[in-house]
């Protein structure tokens, strides 16, 4: 009760605490989740409640632990509207990620209530769930995204502050073909950059996706080099920039080119960003849930 309706706590640090794998933690959660009332709530309005109670880790298990309550606590208070925990798991995700691909200005294709219907077949035990429910949780998203606790006032420091990897860099200009030093920060697969370490909001951000590594023969000018390409259908690598007015706008990269200082620093950027690549724990999590929830898992 007093995490649920203490004042002045600090919403991350509850998320942290309640998403730890140890029996207090995990009792203390399933206590949390069940202070909610749900009742008679459309999915969405129910995890605007929710998420707005303390603030999402950042970690893939800690996510899963306290998004698998939440669809057990939804189901038990809404019986009927959907036919196992696993679908309200899976579509509240959806819900989550439609929300930050759509209001997250790094995010440069918007998928469309299509698309969202699209990725959500066959999630209700093999079945689709409704047109109908899906587009109203597609506008009702639209319409109004969901607020997040920003204990600092400043969401995107979140997600900086335990990254994969940080150093400096130099970095080749696009158009321009000079370099520049930049503090770079790789986190949550993306590759965020800086004019100075202090700064608050990052002059670019490279999501990595559709993206590959590799490493650039060494020039006598600039050694230690590396670069991002595109391994998709297009050249142009979607990544976002600030410019000079303050605007975000798009990259036109075809290659992002690094250099660093050293061999071994040079070998180990290159290693980490491969990993964040390769590795994405949500994807892995998603997919097991998306087949339990499709009825294609084994069944006892």
């Amino acid at each position: 009760m007093f995490l649920f309706q203490g004042e002045g706590l600090n919403k991350t640090a509850i998320g942290d605490f309640l998403g730890e794998k140890n029996d207090f933690s995990i009792a203390v959660l399933k206590v949390f989740v069940n202070l909610h009332q749900f009742t008679d709530m459309i999915l969405v309005q129910a995890l605007r409640q929710f998420l707005w109670s303390f603030r999402l880790p950042g970690e893939a298990q800690k996510i899963d632990r306290m998004m698998e309550c939440f669809a057990e606590r939804y189901c038990s208070l809404n019986p009927g509207v959907f036919i196992n925990t696993d679908t309200c798991y899976v579509l509240s995700f959806a819900i989550i990620m439609l929300n930050t691909s759509l209001h997250n200005a790094s995010v440069k294709d918007k998928p469309t209530v299509e698309k969202f219907i699209q990725m959500n077949r066959g999630i209700n035990d093999g079945g689709n769930l409704s047109e109908e429910l899906l587009i109203n949780l597609y506008e009702n998203i639209k319409k109004e995204p969901f607020k997040i606790p920003e204990d600092d006032g400043n969401d995107l420091m979140h997600t900086f502050f335990n990254p994969v990897k940080e150093g400096w860099l130099m970095k080749q200009g696009g158009r321009v073909r000079n370099w520049r030093r930049r503090w770079f920060i790789l986190n949550d697969n993306c590759l965020y950059y800086f004019q100075y370490t202090t700064d608050k909001e990052p002059k670019g951000i490279i999501p990595l996706e559709n993206i590959q590594v590799r490493e650039v023969p060494t020039e006598k000018s600039r050694p230690n080099c590396f670069e991002l390409f595109s391994s998709g259908s297009s050249e142009v690598i979607k990544a976002c920039k600030v410019d000079s007015d303050g605007k975000v706008v798009e990259g036109h990269h075809n290659v992002y080119r690094m250099a660093a200082s050293l061999v071994e620093e040079k070998d180990d950027w290159i290693s980490c960003i491969r990993t964040s690549i390769n590795d994405n724990p949500f994807y892995d999590m998603l997919v097991a849930r998306r087949k339990n929830a499709a009825g294609t898992a084994s069944r006892p």
